[in-house]
């Protein structure tokens, strides 16, 4: 009796320090955001060595100047005035899964720019996209007003082909799918696919990089930037990453280092995928093995 009391004390407390220690909600969102998600890559400004500035997280950064937009990454911060804080959660899903914004604000019911990934977030999982939503309304308010979009034509995205095919809780525990969930959300093909005029290839070239960047398009980065071209990370042995390792391959998301020494270039966002955990990083680079080569 004795020993079952006690065994009944035993599983009691582990069960209340595992509930201590849970992730909750705001975590989960802190964690997709400052790392796969890499928010604030274009949403934080960034200091005179290209680091982004804590003080000033998510409240505008980096502007982009294209034939279709020339706008500005958002303040999303919960300041009232000048950032989301106004906005209800409904308002805040749409803006991030269609790319729509609330009907109270300055171009109101007006498509996002067409660098905001809606195309891509629309794959979030509902109780993701909820912690997304509750860690932007757990950040500090800062008040930054940025300028507003022009717009010079229609808003266009292509859709993702995974995102359109969306994802379950249950494919998370497949290690390929629970990579390409973090590779949709995390927008990856955005820069990393085919892309001609303005439109992204995925049928014919799904990892094949070649996207241009110039300090022309984007401002924001540290000056000396002269711009970058997003590489092949399809399985190709010799124009992709078929040949690396995998510890190569994390190497180069985390730290911006390629295979063979030489350091990438912004936008890849390795500074926020440093923080992501090693199983996130075992996922990706197993989902990025399945890529066709090309």
């Amino acid at each position: 009796m004795y020993t079952s009391v006690v065994s009944i004390a035993a599983l009691l407390s582990l069960t209340l320090v595992r509930a201590a220690i849970a992730e909750t909600s705001v975590e989960r969102g802190s964690y997709l955001v400052n790392t796969i998600m890499a928010c604030g890559n274009c949403h934080t400004p960034k200091d005179a060595a290209g680091m982004p500035m804590t003080d000033k997280e998510l409240s505008g950064g980096l502007s982009f100047t294209t034939p279709a937009f020339n706008a500005t990454a958002a303040n999303i911060t919960p300041d009232k005035e000048t950032g989301i804080g106004g906005w209800s959660d409904a308002e805040i899903s749409e803006a991030l899964l269609k790319g729509v914004r609330p009907q109270h604000v300055h171009l109101a019911g007006v498509q996002l720019a067409a660098v905001m990934p809606a195309q891509y977030y629309k794959a979030l999982l509902p109780e993701d996209l909820a912690a997304v939503i509750a860690y932007l309304r757990s950040i500090k308010p800062v008040r930054n007003d940025v300028k507003a979009p022009e717009y010079k034509q229609p808003v266009h995205r292509d859709p993702y082909p995974d995102a359109e095919r969306g994802f379950t809780k249950g494919d998370l525990k497949d290690p390929v799918r629970h990579g390409a969930y973090l590779a949709t959300i995390g927008h990856c093909m955005e820069c990393h696919s085919a892309w001609s005029r303005g439109i992204s290839d995925y049928t014919n070239g799904l990892g094949k990089g070649g996207r241009p960047f110039s300090p022309n398009l984007v401002q924001g980065f540290v000056v000396s930037w002269q711009g970058s071209v997003a590489t092949n990370i399809t399985s190709d042995k010799d124009k992709g990453i078929g040949a690396w390792t995998d510890a190569e391959i994390k190497r180069a998301i985390t730290q911006g280092i390629r295979r063979d020494g030489r350091a990438l270039n912004p936008p890849m966002a390795f500074h926020w995928y440093a923080k992501m955990t090693n199983s996130d990083l075992d996922a990706l680079v197993a989902w990025l093995r399945t890529l066709p080569p090309l």
